[in-house]
């Protein structure tokens, strides 16, 4: 699925056509969903100054009623007053008129008795503490009902000697009919015109892609078949695009590169082939010439000729001479053939005893061994095994630091189903976080000495065998190097 996906990535020319009509697209809702909210804030200030003009052209009216009325102005009169004049305001200026006394209760509205089942007869505490504690005495509700907004004001009316009489309240329903239509109106011809515009940004992107594409082409033609090995024409290209002319000066110069360093590179390849193979045999001889030193070293300091058991010693001694001279001899008996250094062969092992033995050359007291067993037999090159257990020691052992008080190293032998299992586990420096990608890379080493071969060459003796190496570790605690093979196995044809 991923690789179908990569081939059908979309191509340079279809790229700049379908970012020109999402840029036209984007441009076109953005404008879109502005005019939209412009037009309901216009709306919205609409209707709330058109209220005002209402309820100030209402109490003009309303004061002229108070002045020219025969009756004595009082809140208990307003029903007398406004008897028929109610009804004359509502009619002239096309607005509900409810009026109500201070305490909240209605005195008189221009709806008709037969539909005031609709109408608060009480006005709630919210809207009489409102409107007697703001500054201005005026209080205005927006509610939604049936899908349509109403807005109802509140405000005083006075008498000539601005002594409050009344409260007058003003329902307004928010028609948008007319609004709706003029929006819908425009974003119609909105549309139209980003339909052209789409149209035009498709032809201007065709061509704009086609002429910018053809001289990529060119280049990506001449790319494909430039190869190492042979000689390979530079572009020849006409564009009036300095990009384009840039592209082709790079790849032309190179070609220049490419021509110089073939030969350099053909020369490098065999000498680095032969470095490498040095490098690689020169560390695993190092490897056991150091115990062997030792080795002899500690039989010269302890040697007796008066001891009772010196003739066990010295086979003990030469049976580890013996196994390291073999490993070498190994090494060496391989180095005409590389790719199969050292060979490889599979026999039955008793695994604890091999690695007993390999352990033997190491004179560190803090180095334990324990095992589940005395016996757990598997299919195995001896020599390679033992390869493995000292690099893996040996590297151990390097991790601990000169003057650490409790060094220890501990090896462990054991069974998992049909798999060996062998943990080296120090308590060393740890292994840094930006170099446990690279710990098992041939050549890779944090050591101030050494070619960094060890791992490398470990990890690829315990594949050959299907077998893993993983690790854990934690800085200044130590690290756990595990390896795991199967007991029954085929190797590779040699």
């Amino acid at each position: 699925m991923g690789i179908s996906m990569t081939k059908k990535r979309l191509s340079l020319r279809a790229r700049i056509v379908i970012n020109m009509i999402l840029l036209v697209l984007v441009a076109s809702v953005l404008i879109a969903a502005v005019t939209i909210y412009q037009y309901r804030e216009e709306a919205k200030d609409y209707h709330k100054e058109r209220l005002e003009r209402k309820e100030k052209a209402i109490k003009q009216s309303i004061d002229f009623v108070i002045r020219e009325t025969t009756y004595p102005v009082t809140t208990e009169n307003i029903p007398l007053i406004f008897k028929d004049e109610i009804f004359d305001i509502d009619a002239i200026h096309s607005l509900q008129i409810n009026l109500y006394d201070l305490d909240g209760q209605l005195l008189k509205s221009s709806k008709r008795s037969i539909q005031r089942d609709t109408i608060q007869n009480c006005l709630n505490a919210e809207i009489l503490n409102t409107l007697s504690n703001t500054l201005e005495h005026r209080y205005v509700v927006k509610n939604k009902e049936a899908g349509q907004t109403f807005q109802s004001s509140y405000s005083y009316i006075t008498d000539e000697k601005f002594k409050t009489l009344a409260i007058l309240n003003l329902p307004y329903l928010e028609n948008d009919d007319f609004l709706n239509k003029e929006l819908k109106e425009f974003l119609m011809r909105l549309a139209y015109a980003y339909l052209v515009l789409i149209l035009v940004a498709i032809i201007f992107a065709y061509f704009i892609s086609k002429f910018i594409t053809k001289s990529l082409k060119t280049i990506s033609d001449k790319m494909n078949e430039t190869r190492l090995e042979k000689r390979n024409k530079k572009i020849q290209i006409e564009s009036s695009s300095e990009e384009i002319d840039a592209l082709v000066n790079a790849y032309n110069s190179m070609i220049d590169q490419l021509e110089a360093s073939a030969v350099v590179l053909a020369t490098n390849e065999r000498e680095q082939a032969w470095r490498e193979m040095a490098k690689q045999v020169a560390h695993e001889i190092k490897n056991p010439l150091t115990p062997m030193r030792l080795t002899v070293q500690s039989f010269q300091r302890k040697f007796d000729p008066e001891d009772e058991n010196i003739h066990q010693k010295v086979d003990e001694y030469s049976d580890t001479l013996i196994q390291q001279i073999d490993t070498m001899s190994s090494i060496a008996s391989a180095f005409s053939n590389f790719a199969k250094m050292p060979a490889q062969k599979s026999e039955n092992l008793n695994v604890v005893h091999v690695v007993k033995l390999a352990l033997d050359i190491f004179n560190e007291h803090y180095i334990e061994f324990y095992s589940e067993a005395e016996e757990i037999i598997a299919k195995f090159d001896r020599t390679q095994l033992i390869r493995v257990v000292t690099n893996l020691v040996k590297n151990g052992i390097q991790a601990i630091a000169d003057d650490s008080e409790n060094p220890k190293i501990e090896v462990r032998v054991f069974s998992n189903g049909d798999n060996v299992n062998i943990t080296i586990e120090d308590n060393g420096s740890g292994i840094a976080e930006d170099t446990k990608s690279k710990i098992f890379e041939p050549k890779f080493t944090t050591k101030s000495s050494g070619m960094g071969l060890g791992l490398a060459m470990v990890k690829n003796i315990v594949e050959t065998y299907n077998g893993s190496i993983t690790f854990t570790t934690q800085l200044g605690k130590g690290t756990i190097f595990t390896v795991s093979f199967p007991k029954n196995q085929m190797l590779p044809s040699q």
